[in-house]
Formats: structure tokens, C-alpha cells, sequence
């Protein structure tokens, strides 16, 4: 696959709530996926999390949508160069599905995949304390299923392709193991701060 680096065309505003080579999207949601969006719905979903944990555990629709309320407002960040900002996911925090499976000591990443085959890894620290969620909403509404409906992974401080859209299970491991876009070059990161576009850029030091 070859990789291009075309993220320019657009006027730069500054803004300081924007990373390096973005731009404020506005009101505009691009949609990008890497595979045809799926016709699932909710009763058909499901969420499973196993691995490096004391408890694999897989929670219906009706089940995670009984756990405790969480949400979160602010900014999000694509690697082709938009940011969005005033947004709002409603679901619930990673951290309460953290709770119920108790990651081992040696965890230190995770495999998200979706219910399509996608998959995205992640460094266990960027989907514990507060940072990550398992979203259903988006400004109050359901998830619509361009978006990731009718579940979605939110990692709000990094690039967007991590959020995995369609979000099916993590799997808890003690290595990294490269995802989709990480293995067709993109960073294994992805810190909007950093430019973590591409393999080799910027620094691999958590925020």
C-alpha cells in the first residue's frame, strides 16, 4: 500500500487547541473508513475483553448500556489533517470494563478490533485513567453507522483511526503488536501533539 503524505490544501487558522498541520473542520464530519460500513445493529452487537486479564468478559448491548454513564466533550483529531472541536460521545469509560476484567501486571498494550476485522493497537496506558470510552451517542443522539455505529472505541488525545469504529473486543497483551494502519507505515502511536503520522515520527514518549 502506498503511503501519501497530501494532508495540505487547506488555509492554516492559528488556534492554539490545534495540533501541528491540522486545520478546524467546523461544522463538517469527514467520513473515512477502511472498509464498507456494516448493517449491525444493536441487538447484533457485542463486546469482548480478554487477554492478559484475571476475567475475560463480553457484555451485550443491553449490558453495557446498564453500566454507569460517562462522557465525553471536547476535541478530536484525524491523521488527514481535520480537527473537530465542541464534540460530545456518550457511553461509558473504559475504565469500568478495566474494573471487571483486572488487566494483568504484564499488559502493557492492547488490540482493538472491530466487528468488520479492523484492528488498531494501542499502549494499555492511552485506554486507562479517564482517557478512553466505549460510546453509543454523539451529541445526544445514537452513534449513525458512518460513524462507527452502533458502538465505537473514543481516544480522543490521539489520532482518530485509533477510536476503532464498530468496536467488537480488546485483546490485553505484553507487546506491541501493529494494527491495520500500523502496519501499512503509520506510527504505532499517534499523538497528535507529536505529528505521530507516520512510522518514525515524532517521539514515542507518552503525554
Amino acid at each position: 500500500m502506498n503511503i501519501t503524505r497530501g494532508f495540505t490544501g487547506r488555509p492554516r487558522v492559528h488556534n492554539p487547541g490545534l495540533p501541528p498541520g491540522q486545520y478546524d473542520a467546523g461544522d463538517e464530519w469527514p467520513v473515512l473508513s477502511a472498509e464498507v460500513t456494516p448493517d449491525l445493529a444493536p441487538a447484533d452487537w457485542a463486546l469482548r475483553i480478554d487477554g492478559l486479564v484475571a476475567q475475560p468478559r463480553a457484555w451485550t448491548w443491553e449490558q453495557a448500556r446498564a453500566l454507569p454513564a460517562s462522557a465525553y466533550e471536547g476535541a478530536i483529531h484525524c491523521v488527514t489533517g481535520w480537527s473537530k472541536f465542541g464534540v460530545r460521545f456518550g457511553g461509558v469509560s473504559l475504565d469500568t470494563f478495566w474494573d471487571a476484567v483486572r488487566p494483568h501486571g504484564s499488559a502493557t498494550h492492547a488490540v482493538a478490533y472491530s466487528h468488520t476485522g479492523y484492528t488498531a493497537n494501542l499502549p494499555l496506558a492511552d485506554l486507562t485513567g479517564g482517557r478512553a470510552w466505549i460510546a453509543w451517542e454523539y451529541d445526544g443522539r445514537p452513534l449513525t453507522p458512518e460513524h462507527g455505529g452502533p458502538v465505537r472505541l473514543v481516544v480522543p488525545h490521539l489520532y482518530f483511526w485509533k477510536s476503532v469504529k464498530w468496536i467488537a473486543g480488546l485483546r490485553l497483551l505484553d507487546h506491541d503488536e501493529p494494527g491495520f494502519w500500523e502496519g501499512n507505515g503509520y506510527h504505532p502511536r499517534g499523538n497528535p501533539w507529536e505529528e505521530q503520522r507516520y512510522s518514525g515520527d515524532g517521539d514515542d514518549g507518552h503525554d
